[in-house]
């Protein structure tokens, strides 16, 4: 991974969802290298009414460490992934189906 300061954060947004359990939040960031390609990436469902510990982290994908890995109710785990996009796409599909549990 590149040092920091040679990357740009390119993507800093937070979005309200409504789930069945209260509401929770999905939080994206991401950093591209000069060549713009995604180095560094933080992808989180907050949920404080699924997941109270861990500031509310109910799901969370990242690469800080130089590797894949998710986060799942207090658990880590590396991920096998071809890069950012297969990551971003099941981030987006396990937390739709997290949006639909109920406490």
């Amino acid at each position: 991974m590149p040092p920091k300061s040679s990357l740009r954060k390119t993507v800093d947004d937070a979005a309200a969802v409504s789930c069945v359990s209260g509401p929770g939040l999905i939080r994206t960031e991401v950093w591209e290298d000069e060549a713009v390609n995604v180095a560094r990436y933080n992808l989180a469902f907050i949920n404080h009414f699924l997941y109270p510990k861990d500031n509310g982290r109910v799901l969370a994908y990242d690469n800080a460490h130089g590797t894949h890995h998710r986060h799942y109710f207090g658990k880590v785990e590396a991920v096998a992934a071809a890069g950012f996009d297969e990551v971003e796409s099941m981030f987006r599909a396990e937390v739709k189906e997290l949006r639909r549990r109920e406490r």
